[in-house]
């Protein structure tokens, strides 16, 4: 007898400046997915933060180019009903949709992958892929993140925490602290958004506007002389490790728009030409490093691996820059890539996400949630 097919609702758009992004990870997953096996839901999250039934015919618009690509207006609003039993349903009335399996939020940035969806699914019980709300908050926050692991004791670059705008150490200070050139980092945000390279007080000026226009905490970070390696973890208690990759951007840093715009804005190197210890400790500190921060089903951990001596770092130092907890599913993203070099093509991989995403939420169901007064 055939298995019914699972039902998944898959999340994508949303208010985060990487709204395009997510539709281009959207895209790529929908056309992934094993239809023998699951039954594909699209939800799209407008601008505004309204969720939408999309049709699958026509959920995107300029679907085949990055910087064009949208969500088509719709007039099927859909509000949660959240709870066990949880109700998905059209706006002013109408019947709910079918219950959903699982929900794959291909959803990148602040009010998608920060852990405040994850906190809305979790109190629908709905079964969702990649991080629960304590890692996908904690990965978004990179002074949080950082200090974190620093007290993992796993390595990371010094940095500084800057609260307020005019709470910004001057120039001089923040080179005497860091050395030049100087990264300014939005705390919140993925994706290389708001994040500047500062090599001159005037550029300092223009970073800290850039990225305080982004978050309300900004991190001031040295600039760590090395190559980029990128590890995809999968995995709930037994994480595992993909091979790993190497970015060689061939911008200035590896940015938004190499990222997700110019295909030829950096070369992805699968494998990255590292000898077999070396890789071993690049996987062994992505495990250590996803663990720490209470990750869960998926993400990818963005590794240094130093080329020369820098303050009281060493070359051939391996340091976690940050841990993306939903990475990109577009065509030139990494972790879909480097499981793919790893013997779990995307249709597997995702099929695994979702298994992963049932059997966390099963083992949370299994957890007491009253207290017997009458033992």
């Amino acid at each position: 007898m055939t298995e019914p097919r699972l039902r998944v609702g898959v999340l994508f758009g949303g208010e985060s400046p990487e709204h395009e992004v997510s539709l281009q990870s959207a895209k790529n997953v929908i056309e992934a997915i094993d239809r023998d096996r699951y039954e594909v839901v699209l939800i799209g999250i407008d601008r505004r933060g309204r969720w939408h039934l999309a049709d699958e015919s026509r959920f995107l618009r300029n679907a085949s180019d990055p910087r064009r690509i949208r969500l088509p207006a719709s007039t099927t609003g859909l509000a949660v009903a959240v709870g066990r039993n949880a109700e998905i349903a059209p706006l002013g009335g109408g019947d709910p949709l079918p219950p959903l399996d699982v929900i794959f939020p291909a959803l990148h940035g602040p009010l998608g992958e920060d852990g405040a969806v994850q906190g809305l699914l979790r109190l629908a019980h709905l079964p969702f892929v990649g991080p629960g709300v304590l890692g996908s908050s904690v990965c978004m926050d990179k002074d949080v993140a950082k200090r974190l692991l620093r007290d993992a004791a796993i390595p990371v670059a010094p940095f500084i925490t800057v609260l307020a705008r005019g709470e910004a150490p001057p120039w001089d200070d923040a080179v005497e602290a860091l050395g030049a050139p100087v990264f300014v980092k939005p705390a919140n945000m993925g994706s290389s958004v708001g994040v500047s390279r500062a090599d001159t007080n005037s550029e300092y000026e223009r970073a800290l506007d850039e990225a305080f226009s982004f978050d309300t905490r900004v991190l001031l970070e040295r600039t760590i002389r090395g190559r980029e390696i990128e590890i995809s973890v999968l995995g709930n208690e037994t994480p595992e490790a993909s091979i790993p990759g190497e970015i060689a951007p061939r911008h200035g840093f590896y940015s938004y728009e190499a990222k997700y715009l110019d295909e030829g804005g950096a070369d992805l190197l699968i494998p990255a030409d590292l000898d077999p210890d070396t890789a071993a400790r690049a996987r062994d500190l992505a495990i250590r490093a996803f663990r720490a921060l209470c990750c869960e089903g998926m993400s990818r951990v963005d590794l240094f691996l130093t080329t020369e001596a820098c303050g009281d770092l060493q070359a051939g130092e391996l340091i976690v820059n940050e841990i993306n907890t939903i990475p990109g599913f577009t065509r030139i993203s990494m972790y879909p890539k480097l499981w793919a070099a790893s013997g779990v093509p995307y249709p597997e991989l995702i099929d695994r996400l979702i298994r992963l995403a049932i059997e966390r939420a099963e083992r949370e169901d299994r957890l007491a949630s009253a207290i017997d007064l009458e033992t």
